[in-house]
Parts: structure tokens; sequence; C-alpha cells
């Protein structure tokens, strides 16, 4: 009863209710929400991601950005609400906050059918490397083949992270692209493809899944790589094999445990990366400063602890999120509380659903062993632009047929 009663409340109270235009979001319950219901709302520091929603606004709103005619119905009013912030900056945490406040309504979101959302989380990492191949260095890292399409027309930087990939023949012929263990045999060698060399398959890997890392060169210097492209064929999760195979307890699984495990098992290891049939492709990041963040998919640098990556069919970047859970963010068991106000600049093929995000936790071995251990569910607010009013779609659902009657 409270959801129905919530739901009807707000379309009668909402400021401007009238001239509100209905606006959901697939397969997503709806519970609107005063800002006095959000607990620890006011002890955020806003200020953070009010410059955060910023960098977001100003790729948004940049010369020549277009927003197509069937874009999302979040987009438009996003983009309005980015040119009043651009013109209007908030100078401290108090003003920030009274801004989110004013252009946005609080409505809390989950998957119908969800008690909550789910929460991961990733890092750059740094890991060691040359421009050339050698002994020490035989791990090749591939940039973007010329062979490979995306089956949805889409190509350069915004190449889809996740859908149909096909391999152009040199008949012409269009197929599905090679799988990883093709590709570790051999299957781009000789095409002029390699960005750089690693010293460890497992790097590569965790790269891959991470979608870019820092290399320091053994020839000095650091290249930064980010994600380019993939191969189209179905990513499996290998901590899931581990689990399903006895290998590693449900209850201790992260990524310090799998890579343990990949370095006590090389053979093994082999084998388990190659179930995951999915391969990353990278392009070189130039002139991106040491001390600036890895690119995400909004093509703009993250921002450690409040970047968050989304179902990119699902929401649009730059849209603000409350997110609030309990995470072991100082040691594997523990439980910290996590109340942030976050913004979607970022996405991954993992990330599916409209409360399903990956928290951005910088660079380096130690954010990537707290983001190692991130799978938690969290309760997600989502800010939605006050000129769109949020409206639940329940599907239908057929009624059980009637009870025979009583002889």
């Amino acid at each position: 009863m409270r959801l129905w009663a919530a739901l009807l409340t707000a379309a009668l109270l909402a400021p401007n209710a009238a001239a509100a235009t209905d606006w959901t979001l697939r397969g997503a319950l709806f519970v609107p929400l005063q800002w006095s219901e959000i607990e620890g709302w006011r002890d955020d520091d806003h200020l953070k991601a009010y410059d955060t929603f910023l960098n977001s606004c100003r790729h948004m709103t940049r010369p020549g950005a277009k927003i197509a005619a069937d874009a999302k119905p979040l987009e438009k009013p996003l983009a309005r609400i980015c040119r009043h912030a651009l013109r209007h900056k908030a100078k401290t945490a108090t003003r920030a906050r009274k801004f989110f406040e004013k252009e946005f309504r609080p409505v809390r979101i989950r998957r119908l059918g969800e008690q909550a959302g789910f929460l991961t989380g990733y890092y750059e990492p740094i890991i060691e490397g040359s421009r050339t191949k050698s002994d020490e260095f035989p791990v090749p890292v591939y940039g973007r083949p010329k062979d490979l399409v995306s089956a949805v027309e889409q190509t350069g930087p915004d190449f889809p992270n996740r859908g149909g990939v096909l391999r152009i023949t040199e008949t012409g012929e269009r197929v599905p692209y090679y799988d990883r263990g093709a590709i570790e045999d051999g299957a781009l060698t000789g095409k002029n493809l390699e960005l750089v060399w690693l010293r460890d398959p497992v790097d590569l890997f965790f790269t891959q899944i991470q979608g870019s890392a820092r290399v320091r060169l053994k020839e000095g210097g650091t290249m930064r790589i980010n994600y380019a492209a993939h191969n189209g064929q179905p990513y499996t999760a290998v901590g899931g094999l581990l689990v399903r195979d006895g290998r590693i307890p449900r209850e201790e699984i992260s990524m310090d445990r799998i890579r343990a495990w990949m370095a006590a098992n090389p053979e093994e290891a082999k084998a388990l990366r190659r179930a995951n049939r999915a391969y990353v492709f990278f392009r070189v990041v130039d002139n991106l400063p040491e001390d600036q963040e890895a690119i995400g998919a909004q093509s703009i640098p993250l921002v450690a602890g409040r970047s968050l990556a989304v179902d990119r069919n699902l929401h649009v970047y730059g849209t603000p999120f409350w997110i609030d859970a309990m995470l072991p963010l100082t040691a594997e068991k523990s439980q910290e509380r996590y109340r942030r106000l976050m913004i979607g600049q970022d996405t991954g093929s993992a990330i599916l659903g409209p409360a399903r995000g990956d928290l951005y936790f910088g660079a380096g071995d130690e954010m990537g062993r707290v983001a190692g251990r991130i799978r938690h569910p969290a309760e997600w607010v989502m800010l939605v632009p006050k000129s769109l009013r949020p409206k639940t779609i329940i599907p239908d659902v057929p009624m059980p047929r009637p009870r025979p009657a009583a002889s």
C-alpha cells in the first residue's frame, strides 16, 4: 500500500506536476521520496558531487554536441539543468546540495521483482610492460583489428561495449569474431596490432575486465591504455566458475583470491581464462596527465569515489545517483556505511539493469583490493529532473482461472 500511496502522493504534490511529462524506465520500479527521507543526504560533500556533475555537463553541452530527435527523454531536461549549472556555479557544499534539491526529485529505483540494487567495484591497474616483445614481456596488448565491425554500425571511440560484433573475411563474408582461445593461439599474430607487451597473461586478463591500465614501461615513462572494442563473444565471470567447482568458497571470492589461485595453478588458470571467450581491445590515450584518472565511456576522466558505471542502454551519462550500502572498504570482512552522491559516467558489459552499478575507486593495487571485494546489495536513489514524472508500469499478469465449483 505504501508504494501506491507514495506514487499517487508524489504525482499530486510534485512541483509543476501538471506540466511534468510521464517518464519510465524499462524493468524499473519507482518509489518517489522526500529529501528528508534519504538517510545521510545532508552529511555528504555535495560540492565534490557537483564538480563531478559539471564534468559531465561540459561534455554534454560542448560546441557541436547534439541531442538526437529520438534521444532518451531524460537527455534534454538533463542538458537544460547542465546549462544552468555551468552558468551559475555553486561555490560551497551547501549551495551544491540546494542546487540538486531545486533541480531534481529523488526517486528510489530498483529492478521489478527485486528488493535492492547491486554494486561491484572497479579500478585502473598499474602494471609493468615494454614496447618490445621479449622473454620477460611476451604477452601482447592488441589494438582494435581493422576487420572487426559492430553489427549495429557503430565505430570509433564510442564502439559499443556489448552486442553483436563481426569479422569481415578476405572474401567479404561476415562471421563471428575470434574468441579468446583463438586469439591467444595466434589468430592476430602478424597483423601489427600490438600496442605494448606485458609480463603476465593474468595482468592482461584483469586489465580487460577493468577496461583501462597504466603501463609502466621498461624503457621509461607510462603508457595509458583504454577500452577500444570487444570481440562480441559472451562474457563469463571466472569467479563464478571457481565457486561452482568448489575451488574458492563463495563468501571468500574476490579479485585477490582469483589472482592467487591463478598464480598457484598456471595451467588450470589458462583453461579458466579461456572459458571467458570475451576479449577486449585497447587504444593508447595520449597526453593524459599522471594525476588524471582513466577515461570513462562518456569520454571524460573519471573521478575516484564519485564516478559510477551504469547500464548505458537504460541510463543517460551525467545522471546523479545516491548510493547507500554496507561495504567492506577497509578489510575483507568489514562492513562500513557507504552513502554518497555519484554521477553515471561509465558503463561495462556486465552492468545490466536499472539499479546495477560499478563504483570507480581509482588507480593502483590498494584501490584494486578494495574494488575486488565489492559485490553487495545497495539502495539506489535516482535524481530525476523535475520536468519528468516517473511512472512505474506494472506488466500485465494474467488472472488465475476460477476454481471449479464443488460438486
